[in-house]
């Protein structure tokens, strides 16, 4: 009751400082889509609501219209790759009926965070953001970021510099293109970062600075469009160790897994027990995808001449570039809904 309590009167502030009706049209609009996670996380007392989150900011009002709706309130682990596929199909449908909506901010759980983030950068189209926040602290602990990282998404979700640059996650200050950005730490602040990337920019108190310019050309169709799906293909991770054998490989096979990603040793190495049964599940036309455990560095997408050798009903194996293996998942999931042949999913690694 204290934190709710805490939480009622800052959005009492907020609402005193509020500005008049003529000066809030002229505002851009950002809706806020909550789907739980720490940010939102009161523990035994139950979790509190987007409404709550957003009206527990003060002087949002100033940066932008804020709408809110709750799309689901769980921890990250508990997301779905067919809320993923609502979620997106969510988003597209809200910027196809809101001209005026100048951006998305979605509150998600950390610990998911960055494989939703990266989905919804491949499935949301047009050129208008969307921003993933969410926290480390939760709001019955000591100094909770919470409300910083959310005021932040909004700022960036309502900035005109923030068109044409897909999905992003801002925490910690940071913001982070989708594709780069992964979860280095536990507990810390500081607990996202881009290996090898870095940030693409910082909401300092004064403003925001990117430090590239936006990577979208164009700003019409989604990478891939998500038609009548309502789920994705089952892809697997399979961790590569000293010892590992078959066991896991086939079994996956056997769940009825399309496509394999393996979390390989160095870049791209796996066992002999493990690349026996990848060449069995290839053989049955499984898709297999290696990234890299160590957490940063490339395994190369596979030459043009070694696919010409693929023949229909196979699979087929090559490198995810230097998506971890998390993300390399999302983008196989995808490009199995649209293609069949080893050319055209390693193409989907070479190019996003």
């Amino acid at each position: 009751m204290l934190i709710l309590r805490r939480y009622a009167v800052l959005a009492l502030a907020g609402c005193a400082v509020g500005h008049p009706l003529g000066a809030q049209a002229t505002r851009p609009a950002v809706h806020v889509i909550a789907t739980g996670g720490t940010i939102s996380n009161l523990g035994d007392s139950g979790r509190l609501s987007g409404k709550q989150l957003v009206a527990a900011i003060p002087r949002l009002d100033s940066v932008a219209r804020v709408s809110v709706e709750q799309f689901s309130n769980v921890s990250s682990g508990e997301i779905t790759t067919a809320q993923w596929v609502a979620l997106a199909r969510r988003i597209n449908d809200l910027f196809a009926a809101r001209p005026d909506l100048h951006g998305v901010v979605v509150t998600h759980g950390t610990d998911t965070l960055e494989e939703t983030a990266y989905f919804l950068d491949l499935t949301v189209a047009g050129c208008r953001p969307v921003v993933v926040t969410g926290a480390m602290r939760n709001p019955t602990m000591v100094a909770p970021e919470g409300p910083a990282n959310l005021y932040n998404a909004v700022r960036v979700a309502a900035a005109p510099e923030a068109e044409r640059r897909g999905a992003m996650v801002l925490l910690n200050d940071e913001i982070f293109a989708a594709r780069d950005v992964a979860k280095t730490n536990t507990v810390r602040l500081n607990a996202f970062g881009a290996p090898g990337r870095g940030p693409i920019g910082v909401a300092d108190p004064e403003g925001l600075a990117f430090a590239r310019p936006p990577a979208r050309e164009g700003c019409a169709a989604p990478v891939f469009g998500l038609g009548t799906l309502t789920d994705l293909p089952r892809v697997d991770i399979i961790y590569s160790y000293v010892g590992a054998d078959s066991v896991l490989i086939d079994a996956a096979v056997a769940a009825g897994a399309k496509g394999i990603v393996v979390a390989t040793v160095g870049r791209g190495g796996s066992t002999p027990g493990q690349d026996r049964a990848l060449d069995r599940a290839v053989d049955r036309g499984v898709f297999v995808v290696a990234s890299s455990r160590t957490g940063s560095g490339r395994v190369p997408v596979a030459r043009a001449t070694e696919l010409e050798r693929w023949k229909p009903g196979k699979g087929a194996q090559f490198g995810a570039d230097d998506l971890n293996p998390q993300k390399a998942r999302v983008l196989l999931m995808l490009a199995l809904t649209r293609f069949t042949t080893a050319k055209d999913i390693a193409d989907s690694f070479r190019k996003f």
